[in-house]
């Protein structure tokens, strides 16, 4: 299935198509030919900087490890997910939640293992506007849909930026009490997450990881360990199933796949890996630990709290002063998971305005103030969307509906059917996966229609929040 391949200007190989020497889409940074390392080669491939020669002022965009790479996916998922989970299992019911975070979490992997498989054979591809431009030339539709899925995934990654807004507001709200207007505090988020997302590059968000998987882990353990000793919440009465209205239902489900939704960064940071091909072992220990960490904590805060668990979960706590030192714990995991949204989405932007000009190369001035006024103008935006829809179950079923659904599942379904069009049924093993990325398909559409119908209807039948209220959030 690999295309055949023909040597670059700089000596390396990439994909050649029988219809046409096509190439490279404008979307693809200068990196994109170094980024091509023939089967032969045992050392990475260079980045565009080496490519053009070191003078002090290129960037080195491909400095990424895979166990860096893994902390990174780590605390850009784990952060926000977790935090729904326990009122997840409250909604449906304990058995129905461990079964369905299992079963997310295994379409999930193999979706991020698809992906993989995708960028292997388009090595060139670093976000999925570039992927969609491949699975749009059979239609003669290349450029459409490399417009509106990689637009598409920018609008996604802002979003996701204002969920963490969102959770910043109420982290401030519940440390001063509510003693200051809840749109002061989103303003405050703004720059802190601004100047956290001044670095052109993912390897200081590598480092930053490790405080934010430390922080995340730290905080859900001071839970855990607060609400098995305390039992803050009305009875610890369980319910092991549960029936319940469609809506309601169909919710709990949309927020456990977001629990699980790291993918639209995945190619970015596949392409500032030194060695694209260690990406199995980054996905494989992303998978462990976000799936050990959502069922132990899940479970046990939903165990002793009971149905009265609240989300975000952190404030299960029984003590405020257990609450606010859980907070303050949790910031930074709050903060470096946006900031990583924040990077890809900028990152996407400023490659599609300056992606054949030395400003995406080098560090000009011009650049680097395109790139601090970008990625203010981004967070601004985050912004107004954590304002307009201030439920925090509400913002995040929305996400899901318009975008997780295809991202992390419906597009990998539709990438394998393409990379493998004419050989689903060759033997019993390709049978099975063409059986398993139909069901990736069908799952993104499945949450696409019913989550947006259900995410609608839950948020017109909200009336414990205002948009744009300096009334304390938290809750």
């Amino acid at each position: 299935m690999q295309p055949e391949l023909e040597t670059s200007d700089f000596g390396r190989t990439h994909p050649v198509h029988h219809e046409e020497a096509e190439k490279f889409p404008k979307t693809v940074a200068p990196d994109a030919e170094a980024a091509l390392a023939s089967a032969a080669d045992e050392e990475p491939a260079p980045s565009y900087a080496e490519e053009l020669g070191d003078d002090g002022r290129q960037i080195n965009y491909r400095t990424l490890e895979w166990w860096q790479a893994g902390v990174i996916m780590i605390a850009e998922t784990v952060s926000l997910g977790i935090l729904s989970l326990p009122a997840v299992l409250a909604t449906i019911g304990l058995v129905p939640g461990i079964i369905l975070i299992l079963f997310m979490s295994l379409l999930s992997g193999y979706s991020g293992y698809v992906l993989f498989q995708f960028r292997q054979q388009y090595p060139w591809v670093q976000s999925f506007g570039d992927a969609a431009e491949v699975l749009g030339r059979p239609l003669g539709m290349a450029r459409v849909f490399q417009e509106v899925v990689g637009w598409a995934q920018a609008l996604f990654q802002i979003f996701v930026m204002g969920s963490h807004l969102l959770t910043w507001t109420i982290c401030l709200n519940t440390l001063s009490d509510g003693s200051t207007c809840t749109i002061v505090w989103a303003v405050v988020g703004v720059f802190a997450f601004w100047v956290l997302n001044t670095p052109r590059t993912l390897k200081y968000a590598g480092y930053m990881s490790f405080l934010s998987f430390f922080s995340i882990f730290t905080a859900v353990m001071m839970t855990l360990i607060d609400v098995a000793v305390e039992r803050p919440i009305g009875s610890a009465s369980i319910d092991v199933t549960r029936q319940l209205g469609f809506t309601s239902a169909f919710l709990a489900v949309t927020n456990i796949a977001i629990a699980f939704s790291g993918h639209s960064c995945f190619f970015g940071i596949m392409a500032e890996f030194k060695k694209p091909e260690d990406w199995p072992k980054a996905l494989g220990l992303l998978q462990f630990c976000d799936t050990a960490l959502y069922l132990v904590a899940s479970v046990v805060i939903y165990v002793y709290v009971g149905p009265g668990v609240p989300s975000p979960a952190l404030t299960a706590a029984g003590s405020p002063k257990i609450r606010k030192a859980i907070w303050g714990v949790a910031i930074p995991t709050i903060v470096i998971a946006g900031v990583i949204y924040g990077h890809v989405a900028a990152k996407y932007v400023f490659v599609r305005l300056f992606g054949h000009t030395k400003h995406v190369a080098k560090r000009t001035v011009f650049g680097t103030v395109a790139w601090l006024l970008l990625t203010l103008g981004l967070w601004v935006v985050a912004m107004i969307i954590a304002e307009s829809i201030p439920v925090f179950n509400d913002l995040l079923g929305i996400v899901c509906a318009l975008f997780v659904s295809w991202f992390s599942y419906g597009l990998p379904g539709a990438m394998w059917l393409f990379l493998y069009k004419g050989q689903w049924f060759r033997g019993w093993r390709r049978a099975l996966l063409f059986g398993a990325n139909v069901v990736l398909f069908l799952t993104g559409l499945a949450l696409c229609v019913l989550g947006l119908w259900v995410s609608g209807d839950s948020i017109a039948h909200t009336k414990s929040a205002k948009p744009w209220s300096c009334k304390s959030n938290a809750p």
